[in-house]
């Protein structure tokens, strides 16, 4: 019985509180977002108010988001720029991937250090260099100058993940596949690129995750306000000099945090998935 209770005891204190205060921080930004959103000015900016718990919600926040920015051309924006920077770093990222995991070249060890080394970069070092190259592209003020420049950064992490991702999986089963006449292409798209569809998904996801959430290249390179993506677009238009419109912010961060939301929610299996093979076999 004593037993019993020290592992009850053991358990409360080395799990269920840790993970309730993890849970709480994590959290807790989320809550304090969705309550000020669905506020009304009155009882937002009122310091006598319980600011935890909402009265009388209200969309006007919403309202305002919608007849007076442009919050779904920014989001448009943040979508036609972080899907395509994704494919584009996918698809290169498993070329690579595969070639530094598979083929036996001089030099694929010391290749796939440095891209490891290259995706640890700062990317605000990059972006003076950066600068140059998008204005002799003439891509300034444009949304494909974050399709040219997100890749920089995308792609070596997509193909470090999936070089870890590649080496997980059994080189036997693709040399099987080999001596029954199949072709290296072949063997990758129908053999390799099925079984490493987690690994893909998650370096996706990653990759979708860190365009959308880009401030630096997106305030650089773009000074439109209808080019601009909503990372960028929320705090430079709804902060005017001293002027914080709390309740617009605060609605426009919970529109935009919600298509990722969405995402992790649907791939959450393919994502651990994805993450511990790379933190094992990386």
């Amino acid at each position: 019985m004593k037993r019993r209770r020290l592992q009850i005891v053991k358990r409360i204190f080395g799990l269920y509180l840790p993970l309730g205060a993890f849970l709480f921080f994590a959290l807790f930004p989320f809550y304090w977002m969705a309550v000020s959103s669905f506020k009304s000015d009155s009882e937002l900016y009122n310091l006598r108010a319980n600011q935890l718990l909402l009265k009388k919600p209200t969309l006007e926040h919403f309202r305002n988001l919608i007849r007076e920015t442009a919050i779904l051309h920014w989001l448009f924006n943040s979508f036609f720029v972080s899907f395509l920077t994704a494919v584009i770093s996918m698809t290169l990222g498993i070329m690579a991937g595969y070639a530094l995991a598979r083929l036996e070249f001089p030099g694929a060890k010391s290749f796939g250090m440095a891209t490891f080394v290259t995706y640890l970069v700062p990317t605000t070092l990059l972006f003076i260099p950066l600068a140059s190259v998008v204005q002799a592209l003439r891509l300034s003020n444009s949304i494909w100058s974050l399709v040219v420049t997100y890749p920089t950064f995308l792609i070596p992490f997509s193909t470090w993940m999936l070089i870890a991702y590649f080496k997980s999986i059994p080189r036997e089963i693709e040399e099987c596949a080999m001596i029954d006449g199949c072709g290296r292409i072949r063997a990758l798209v129908q053999i390799v690129l099925p079984m490493a569809i987690p690994g893909i998904v998650f370096s996706g996801m990653f990759s979708f995750t860190l365009s959308w959430n880009e401030f630096v290249y997106a305030l650089t390179f773009i000074s439109s306000t209808a080019h601009k993506t909503i990372s960028v677009a929320v705090p430079t238009t709804l902060i005017r000099g001293d002027a914080y419109f709390w309740g617009d912010l605060m609605a426009a961060s919970l529109v935009g945090s919600v298509p990722v939301a969405v995402l992790y929610s649907f791939f959450t299996e393919y994502f651990i998935s994805g993450m511990t093979a790379g933190a094992l076999k990386g």
